[in-house]
């Protein structure tokens, strides 16, 4: 017995060859710089937990809230789970199967037939410990491992995905939703000044100062702002039932908040191209399932070759149970199988084909990633340059356009021009404060969009 174990180990240990293509990360081309540089002078370098740069305690309490009961974050995990699950049940076979066998029998034979049975009724004891292992002569088994360890870590870096996905979101529908309340504040004060204008505009009427037009005048531009106003409440119920959903808190409460105390945080340095590789959990995600399916054709090719198993139990056999441990009674055997396919009608070979089409596929979908993700940060990068130029010049507007309304009230008042002049005055300030919170907004989501494409501080934790 202790050489034919010894023969078990030895073959197990010269087991080396692996069958299949072994993985090479294959060359991306990637360009040596972005087509668009921000200003160096206002970066940051840390990453981790970037949503804090904004320095908003809510926001940073809705993240709290959405890491812990986030459906979505919460699914990804039972998935890792179930690959981390997976990968053991994969390792388990390359390890031999160890059984244990016990038994207790009592018959009795016939006592009328040609040879009488002086002892008719017989009494069996077996206890038995038995071993059976298959031999990774090819590297098969190894190669599936190998294919569903790339698999869990695939998994891992999904889940990554999933999370900073929905830090990405959460924070910028926080942002839109604190636009929307800045352009409800502007608005409603806007509303105000136009109701307060119609009440002057039909004493003066009655005293003959103005038309009737201007009356109309007055209750059109006070309905106008009012439907704006109405259809803004209206957006700002949506994107709070949405916060609701990714914070995962069905009791959520927020309060109505501006955008005047929110910075703008400082932006992070885009770093090269190529750190992408490393940087975003979704192009690690891609690559981990191309190696999964580049083993996977190790494992296709291996059923080309024999399936070596040795079997392997001893134990103890009596008639009497008091026997077992008696010497004589031991029982021992072991064996060697081999199955080799002789004719599958190119089943093995259509399974290798496709083995090699689905790693041809997660090589195109990697490139594609990496692809990607080198678009997203070109346009956050453009975006944030552009909408913060167009955001100083919005500024300008609105300072510009307060000015001149407050003129032209002064005038209308004094009585040097007509309501509509100063009516006029009055939209082009609405609608240049109103353009001014919206790019401001578009500003900030763009700082997001960039947080999230350079991977958000993202570090493999994968073992």
């Amino acid at each position: 017995m202790k050489r034919f174990l010894s023969f078990f180990i030895l073959l197990n240990l010269i087991s080396c060859t692996l069958i299949g293509p072994d993985y090479k990360r294959p060359e991306i081309n990637l360009p040596n710089a972005y087509h668009q540089e921000l200003d160096k002078e206002n970066f940051v370098t840390d990453l981790n937990n970037w949503w804090k740069l904004y320095e908003d305690p809510v926001l940073n309490e809705l993240m709290d809230k959405a890491l812990i009961k986030n459906t979505d974050i919460n699914a990804a995990i039972a998935r890792l789970e179930e690959s981390d699950a997976y990968l053991k049940e994969v390792g388990a076979a390359l390890l031999p199967e160890v059984d244990l066998t016990s038994q207790a029998s009592r018959t009795k034979s016939t006592t009328t037939g040609a040879i009488a049975n002086p002892k008719p009724i017989r009494k069996d004891y077996l206890i038995r410990l038995g071993t059976s292992f298959e031999l990774d002569f090819w590297g098969k088994l190894r190669r599936a491992k190998e294919s569903a360890r790339a698999e869990y870590l695939a998994s891992q870096f999904s889940k990554d995905t999933v999370v900073l996905t929905l830090q990405s979101l959460l924070a910028s529908n926080y942002l839109l939703l604190r636009s929307i309340d800045s352009q409800i504040v502007a608005l409603k004060a806007n509303v105000k000044y136009r109701e307060e204008n119609l009440t002057l505009t039909k004493k003066r009427l009655e005293s003959g100062l103005v038309s009737v037009l201007d009356v109309h005048q007055a209750e059109a531009a006070f309905n106008n702002l009012s439907a704006q106003l109405s259809d803004l409440i209206r957006q700002r119920e949506i994107i709070f039932n949405q916060l609701t959903v990714l914070s995962g808190d069905m009791n959520l409460v927020i309060p109505d908040v501006t955008m005047d105390a929110l910075i703008t945080p400082p932006t992070p340095p885009s770093g090269l191209p190529s750190s992408l590789l490393e940087s975003r959990p979704d192009v690690r995600e891609a690559e981990q399932m191309m190696i999964a399916a580049n083993a996977n054709i190790g494992v296709a090719k291996a059923a080309l070759f024999p399936t070596i198993s040795l079997t392997a139990n001893f134990g103890a056999q009596s008639a009497a149970l008091s026997n077992l441990n008696k010497s004589g009674s031991d029982i021992w055997g072991g064996g060697l199988g081999l199955s080799l396919p002789i004719f599958d009608s190119g089943r093995v070979r259509s399974k290798i084909d496709q083995a090699t089409a689905k790693q041809k596929e997660a090589l195109s979908y990697y490139e594609s990633s990496i692809q990607n993700a080198f678009k997203e940060v070109n346009n956050a990068l453009v975006s944030l340059k552009e909408y913060t130029e167009q955001e100083n010049d919005l500024k300008l507007t609105q300072e510009a356009a307060k000015k001149a309304m407050d003129i032209a009230s002064n005038r209308y008042k004094a009585g040097y021009s007509s309501y509509l002049e100063y009516l006029d005055a009055q939209r082009v300030f609405n609608d240049a404060s109103i353009a001014y919170i919206q790019k401001r907004q578009l500003r900030l989501m763009a700082s997001v969009e960039l947080f999230k494409s350079l991977g958000g501080g993202w570090q493999s934790q994968a073992q």
